[in-house]
Parts: structure tokens; sequence; C-alpha cells
């Protein structure tokens, strides 16, 4: 089946001429129209192995797969928190969307679901760029939603997919105390920003960062989905390694992608690192960042591919849209119904939905976490992570990195045991 990458690329008014991916993948042959059905039943996940020969994985077997169900069971699923969605565009249908999302998996709907556009919106055409945002928009709430089903959601949107809006929108949320988890799913080339203007955004970025990790907020962003291969302005990809931002900034943590595999009824069976036809993991090192004091506990052979800058990503989820999960759409440019999705965009949005549970649990915001994800990482007794050793994010002739034992530049420490992570991570922020 054919694999489109999906991209919005364009420049804002002014000096900025960076590209914006949203780091989204999936095939467009599946797509399981439900017409006007007044409840729109997901296909099963046994449907789509029978059919499609891959699976469809519901918000229950990813619960189930990553450890989340033994906290939910016990009423840990995010309430009292906020998440905020931070996208280009949104959807004009986003909220009858989620709701459809909810009634074919038995989730109820959320306690708050806020859409803020304090930039204004623009009136939505069914071009691939903006039914490209609306599907972000669309897979970026549903599934923040499917791992914190308690938890409040405002999606912040802007009429524009340029740097300088998405910045705004960062600061306005934290000026607002809009909520203490932002999700991200959305990049750009690093070496792009390598230019007078781009350097003074990296570095306002970066402070708004800083701000975000000094007012207890924990933000995520996706490593990109076509490996250590990212294009310059004119599209055409950089001759070496290159990484993505905001994927790349310290106060970010960074999510990268795997090919899980587990069985219809979601139990954990192995996970490789996502590089296949669809696309490959983003991850590397920065060439702006500098190596953070958290990452210096590194092995000496991670010490030397990171030569004194940051590397990423620093965790991991499910990614391939070969194993995919599904979303259900009705805003126009393409059929009404369910189709499969995937792409390392899956991470932010349920990292969130986890992170919403873990504030619940601990009983306060759990803020920035990458210096206690590597400090639990460095300890195997802690069993937080399923360590991803096989499989490289090389792509599209650009020779990337290998999955080793511990950390890598591939899926940095792992994906979660959310269970045993939410205890270490409370544990952790106690002492």
């Amino acid at each position: 089946m054919l694999n489109v990458k999906v991209q919005a690329a364009g420049a804002s008014p002014g000096n900025e001429t960076q590209s914006l991916n949203a780091s989204i993948t999936f095939v467009p042959g599946v797509h399981i129209n439900t017409g006007n059905n007044a409840i729109p039943i997901p296909p099963t996940d046994k449907f789509c192995r029978t059919n499609f020969n891959f699976p469809c994985y519901s918000p229950q077997e990813m619960q189930n797969a990553y450890g989340l169900t033994p906290l939910l069971k016990q009423g840990y699923d995010g309430k009292g928190q906020t998440i905020v969605i931070i996208v280009p565009f949104g959807s004009p249908t986003i909220q009858q969307d989620l709701h459809s999302f909810d009634k074919g998996y038995g989730l109820p709907d959320p306690p708050s679901f806020q859409i803020v556009t304090p930039l204004g919106t623009k009136p939505y055409q069914p071009t691939p760029q903006r039914v490209n945002w609306a599907t972000e928009t669309t897979l970026d709430v549903t599934w923040s939603h499917a791992m914190a089903p308690g938890a409040n959601i405002v999606l912040l949107t802007c009429p524009s997919n340029g740097f300088t809006k998405l910045l705004y929108l960062v600061e306005y949320a934290e000026e607002r105390n809009l909520g203490s988890i932002f999700s991200q799913s959305w990049a750009g080339t690093e070496n792009t920003f390598f230019n007078p203007y781009g350097s003074r955004l990296l570095q306002t970025f970066d402070q708004a960062y800083k701000q975000a990790a000094a007012q207890n907020i924990t933000v995520f962003a996706a490593s990109g989905d076509t490996g250590v291969a990212n294009p310059n302005n004119q599209g055409n990809n950089y001759p070496f390694p290159t990484v993505n931002f905001p994927a790349s900034d310290p106060y970010v943590t960074t999510i990268g992608g795997t090919d899980l595999h587990s069985d219809t009824q979601g139990n954990y069976q192995s996970e490789t690192a996502w590089n296949n036809k669809y696309g490959a993991t983003g991850g590397g090192v920065s060439q702006h960042f500098k190596e953070p004091q958290w990452q210096q506990s590194l092995n000496s052979n991670d010490q030397h591919i990171l030569n004194g800058y940051r590397g990423l990503p620093d965790i991991a989820y499910n990614a391939n849209p070969g194993d995919s999960i599904l979303y259900y759409s009705s805003f126009g440019g393409q059929p009404v119904g369910w189709a499969t999705i995937g792409g390392t965009s899956e991470g932010p949005p349920q990292w969130s939905g986890i992170i919403a549970d873990a504030d619940q649990y601990a009983g306060e915001p759990l803020g920035f976490l990458n210096p206690t994800l590597y400090q639990l990482g460095s300890n195997d007794q802690n069993n937080v992570y399923h360590d991803i050793t096989s499989g490289n994010n090389s792509f599209d002739k650009i020779t990337g990195y290998t999955c080793t034992a511990g950390w890598d530049p591939v899926t940095g420490w792992g994906s979660p045991k959310v269970t045993n992570l939410i205890m270490a991570l409370t544990q952790m922020g106690k002492q």
C-alpha cells in the first residue's frame, strides 16, 4: 500500500523561512467508511489483522501494552489535570470527531474540552495542507484523551504554520497557566534555523521552554518520521545526519518511534526501532544545543557520539503505521470514517495522557522530566522502560545510529512500563 508522508511546508510572513512538518504518516488506502451511522464503530484489531494483514490497536490495547491499565482501574485517569495541545490551524470538526471516537471505543467524553484561538482562525478549505493539520489535530486530541480519559483538554491553535505563531502559543499557554502538560507534534529541521533570524528564534523558544520547566510544565515533542534525513528550505535532504527542532531543545522531552508488537488483547510481545517503507524514527545529535548536565552521566560510547551536544530522543513510543492506531474524521478532504495512522506524532499526545495520569497519582505536576528520566534509566533495577536494542534510523541513503542497550539516539531509553514508571517518578519527586 502506498505510504504518504504528511507534510505541511511553507513560510510565514517576514523572515521566517523554516519548513514545518506534521510528524504523521498514514496509509490512505485503509479508510473504513462508516457513512451516517449514529455510533461509528471502529474495526476491531482482529478485523484489521485478517483483512489488512496488520493490527489496528485500540486505546484499551495500547493502555494494556504499555502497562497503564492497572492505574486506570484504580481511578488514576488524569482527573483534575489539563493537557494543552498546540497545533497549527486545528480541525473544524474536532468536537464531533472526538465524541465519535469516544463512542466508538466506549470512552467517556473529557470533563472539559476547550478550543482557544488567541490569534484567530482561517476558514477551513480541504487543501492537502489543511487536511494534514486537521488530521494531526484529530490524532493529538483523541489519543491524548485515550490515555487520560479523566483529564481536561485545551486545544490551542493559530491560523498559520509559522514558528513565530507557534512560539506565541507556547508563551500564551505559559502566561495563562492553561495546563501542566504541552503536546507538540510538529517540527522543522534544526539546520534551517542556522541564520541570524533563525538563531534568535531558537533562543526565544529555548527561553520559553526553560520558563515552562520553571513553572513545572512538562513539554513533549516528536523526533520526526524520516530518520536522520531531513530537508533544507528547498525541500532537499541535507547530505549528513540532522535532527528536528523543537525536539532538539534540552527543555523538551522528545519521543522517538518504535514498532510495537502485541496480541489482540494488547499483551506486550516485543518492540524494535521504527524503520520501514513508511518512514523511520528521528534521532541523533543537535548541532546547536550543548549537552545538558543530565546526559553527562551516559556512558563513554554515548559521550563519543554526543561530542558535547544534546542527544535525542529521550524516550520512545509506538509509531509504525504498519502497526497502527485509528482516528475518526469528518472534516472533509477525505472519506468520513476511521483511518489508520502512525508516525512519531503518536508519542507526544499519548505520553501527555500518561503524564496527566502521573500528575494525578503524584498529587502535583511532575514538570520537567528529563533529569529524572535519565536518572531512572541509569539503574536497570528500576524496570521502568522497555529497552529497545534492535534497529536503526538510517534513512534515504543517510547513515544514522543503531540501537544499543540503555540510551541511544534512536529510541532514547525506550518505551514506558507505565505503572512502574509513574510510581518511580512520584517517588523521585518526593525525595
